[in-house]
């Protein structure tokens, strides 16, 4: 462990320097990329070099122990000894964690899209009730969220929302929520009483900048219309609904939200980008080998990852096979157990792999 901890400062001793380089001033994006890896190192550094000091203070109060001194100065040094053991084992912890594989999106905000699947309008209440379960959580998390396009469904919900998480480290909480979410329960259009199942599509995606995708312009077609409401009448007179469209993947971003073209348009290339790079992901996950393959979930739209079931009144991750109950809590955005759970699961089988 001390000679990755000894190559990680190198390199972050080696991006200071190129970045102090006077030629790479005028290249801001390669700039851009080595302050953000240096930064990624920083903290991993800092608890190594800690280390180093720690490991010298034990060395130092051995050597006292070992050459024999009055009375009072051994028993400092045997506290010491303790003391500093303890810190050591602990902070060798934290260091075998910070030495696992970083995602480079940890810290990202993310574009959450919901789409209401098997169920019909059921589907879409629950779409609307997954959307209030993040949108709540992210402000129990002091994140914001902002619609960039919705489609409601005529008794309530959505058929389709899309919206944007703003927040340190929105990523790394939010990204095991994509896939197929389960819920089972009487609907408020059944009359018999009978328990429905019903399904929504989660996708997570990383807000992704020219660094992470290059997108050229001369790439997309962009269509503005008039934005259009229940039933598809016209909302507006002006037309500022935009949809923007990616011709070599066939990805198509649309928003008509905001009361100006320019803003859906910034908006929708946000999205379009998202799902580009989403692209470029799953194309790298595809080549990557079956030990890759062992984290929690794959992240796909297809797989069910959880159910929500309120006559008893439990949501099971089935990932994990983590039970709990209280669903209205849960779904005013009380889902910090889970989401911890989760990636305390995924940690634990990175450090597994790492440590074979």
């Amino acid at each position: 462990m001390i000679d990755k901890l000894a190559a990680v400062e190198e390199r972050y001793e080696e991006l200071a320097r190129e970045m102090a380089r006077p030629e790479l001033a005028g290249d801001y994006e390669r700039l851009q990329q080595l302050a953000r890896e240096h930064s990624s190192l920083e903290e991993t550094v800092t608890m190594y070099r800690e280390h180093l000091r720690l490991a010298r203070a034990l060395d130092d109060a051995r050597s006292i122990v070992a050459e024999g001194a009055d009375t009072d100065l051994l028993s400092l040094a045997r506290e010491e000894i303790e003391t500093t053991q303890a810190s050591i084992e602990a902070l060798e912890e934290k260091l075998r964690h910070a030495l696992l594989p970083k995602d480079p999106f940890a810290d990202k905000d993310v574009i959450v899209e919901i789409r209401a699947a098997a169920g019909g309008d059921e589907a879409s209440l629950f779409a609307g009730d997954l959307y209030r379960m993040y949108t709540r959580y992210a402000e129990r998390k002091g994140w914001t969220a902002e619609v960039l396009d919705s489609h409601p469904s005529a008794l309530g919900g959505f058929k389709e929302i899309t919206f944007e998480v703003h927040g340190q480290g929105a990523y790394s909480h939010l990204k095991f929520e994509s896939g197929v979410h389960r819920v089972q329960r009487v609907p408020v259009t059944e009359a018999s009483g009978r328990i429905h199942t019903s399904t929504a599509t989660v996708a997570v995606l990383p807000v992704a900048d020219d660094i992470d995708v290059h997108i050229d312009e001369k790439d997309l077609r962009i269509d503005v219309f008039n934005a259009s409401g229940h039933g598809g009448q016209s909302v507006q007179k002006n037309a500022t609904a935009v949809r923007i469209t990616h011709l070599p993947s066939g990805i198509v971003a649309v928003c008509q939200d905001e009361r100006s073209q320019l803003k859906n348009r910034t908006k929708a290339m946000a999205v379009l980008r998202a799902r580009v790079l989403d692209i470029e992901q799953r194309k790298q996950r595809e080549e990557v080998d079956s030990t890759r393959r062992s984290q929690v979930g794959t992240g796909e739209r297809s797989e069910k990852i959880r159910t929500y079931n309120f006559p008893q009144d439990r949501v099971t991750d089935h990932r994990i096979g983590y039970t709990r109950h209280n669903l209205p809590a849960l779904l005013d955005g009380d889902i910090d157990d889970i989401i911890e759970k989760i990636r305390e699961e995924e940690r634990s089988r990175l450090l597994e792999a790492q440590l074979a």
